[in-house]
């Protein structure tokens, strides 16, 4: 995702960072590299004309050039501009009083529109809604069935109406949800050409007939420039409300997705990261930018830990303090790890995580979990909670248990090492904390510290990028502090 982009951008900001004092000719040559790599992104060049001139002119101002730290400034304002071209601020859907709402998605044929439905259904699914599909797209051979076979994997259920035309099925969609007490209705429309007149008019007539609250359109990030096309065509007949946009994570370039807000003045809702039903992400405006200009996204992470967290996690962190880190509590990490978007996932969201992801090539082999999953399952339970009890002898059997070699076992021996120490500094401190009584910042005298479980990212080695476990206890103890305060205030 924005992988060129981001490196040619870096590249530029690396360039500036090394002068003490930034020119005219510097700050003119630096917009003409950030101009091309927004070009060869596939932006549309009429957003990077704009674009540049707006940077270029809040570059040009004595408060930036005769700053002390002018490089800066410099990637500030290009972040503000990029956050403003995005859309400055994220647009959720709104719902009405009436029920069902009815979320209508239109889009071109190959789209994503299907797996946009089920993917949106199963994100309303997990807020507390009670979403129904309803498959109006008779053209397309099977589409019917996809679209069953997918509600029926995420539990959401699918009104076919077999052989009626697309305005009836729709509102038979609608009378199912009143019926069976359904309150959202995602109306899957058939793919459908720009220049194919009797398409584009059945989505015109679907939408007169079901009044819809939101119409969303679904947009494949691969199309490239040719995506402002697209979008103005549909935004002329149909008119619609936001834009998903689709298969974000299978285009290195991905810049047609960042002209859509500024051409069409329509917000981007969502975005697809991946093939599985989690994979739909609302659409933050300013955290792609920060993402793109490779400063990651924390906040993401943390929603992610929160999302992978739950009562029994807390339960284990408190344990963990208390007796110590075990083979069970690594594999638990990992499972949840995992569940977060894999190790590629979470880097890519730490600060300079993409640009380090890019240099090893795109490749992270994360069937290492697999791999440290087999090794732990060869243990015995005693191994498993008490792994300092493994010598010599006990890791060959588990080595030849696992089908890897002895070496493997090591370093899996290694991390938990590693890991444990962390817990036993934390143990300390938070004993440290309780004995410190009211002179201590932790809290009244006696009350029990309860330290957050953010999976997967314990002393976990991420290229040193910084993060848990690598800036000693101080910084890690910060950290995880300023993670749980961010996690209950989200609650």
């Amino acid at each position: 995702m924005f992988d060129s982009l981001s490196d040619r951008l870096n590249d530029t900001f690396d360039r500036l960072r090394g002068k003490g004092k930034l020119t005219e000719a510097d700050i003119t040559s630096a917009m003409r590299d950030i101009r091309m790599a927004l070009l060869e992104a596939d932006v549309n060049f009429k957003v990077v004309k704009e674009f540049v001139a707006k940077t270029k002119e809040r570059c040009m101002t004595a408060e930036v050039m005769e700053s002390l730290s002018p490089a800066q400034n410099v990637v500030k304002i290009v972040l503000d501009e990029l956050t403003e071209m995005l859309g400055s601020t994220e647009s959720k859907l709104v719902f009405s009083n009436r029920i069902p709402n009815v979320i209508m998605l239109v889009g071109l044929q190959g789209s994503g529109k299907t797996t946009a439905a089920v993917k949106l259904a199963y994100l309303l699914k997990k807020q507390g809604r009670s979403p129904l599909l309803a498959a109006c797209d008779v053209y397309r051979p099977a589409a019917a069935d996809q679209l069953a076979t997918l509600g029926g994997e995420i539990g959401v259920p699918v009104f076919r109406g077999d052989g009626a035309h697309p305005v009836d099925i729709a509102k038979g969609a609608i009378q199912e949800a009143v019926d069976h007490l359904r309150d959202v209705v995602i109306v899957d429309t058939a793919g459908r050409l720009q220049i194919d007149e009797q398409m584009m008019q059945e989505a015109v007539d679907i939408k007169k007939a079901v009044k819809p609250d939101q119409v969303l359109m679904v947009v494949d990030a691969m199309t490239g420039q040719d995506i402002v096309n697209v979008v103005s065509t549909f935004a002329e007949r149909t008119d619609f409300d936001g834009v998903i946009i689709s298969k974000l994570d299978g285009d290195a370039r991905g810049g047609g997705a960042l002209s859509v807000r500024q051409v069409t003045g329509k917000p981007i809702k969502f975005v697809s990261m991946g093939e599985k039903p989690d994979s739909l992400e609302p659409f933050y405006p300013d955290r792609m930018a920060k993402r793109i200009l490779g400063m990651g996204d924390v906040v993401g992470i943390i929603e992610k830990a929160q999302e992978a967290a739950d009562a029994e996690q807390l339960e284990a962190a408190e344990r963990m303090l208390r007796e110590g880190f075990t083979m069970n509590d690594m594999l638990d990490q990992m499972k949840a790890v995992k569940k977060m978007g894999g190790m590629k996932g979470i880097l890519g969201m730490l600060p300079g995580g993409q640009r380090a992801l890019n240099q090893m090539g795109g490749n992270l082999d994360e069937g290492i979990f697999d791999k440290n999953e087999a090794i732990i399952m060869s243990m015995t339970k005693e191994e498993r909670l008490r792994p300092s009890i493994i010598n010599g002898q006990r890791r060959a059997r588990i080595a030849k248990g696992a089908g890897v070699t002895p070496t493997e076992v090591n370093s899996l021996m290694k991390q938990w090492g590693e890991m444990n120490k962390m817990m036993g500094r934390m143990r300390t401190m938070a004993n440290q904390a309780q004995a410190g009584g009211k002179k201590g910042k932790k809290g009244k005298k006696g009350k029990k510290m309860r330290m957050p479980n953010i999976p997967g990212l314990d002393a976990m080695e991420l290229g040193g990028m910084g993060g848990l476990g690598t800036g000693g206890p101080k910084s890690d103890m910060d950290l995880l502090r300023q993670m749980e305060a961010q996690m209950r205030n989200k609650k």
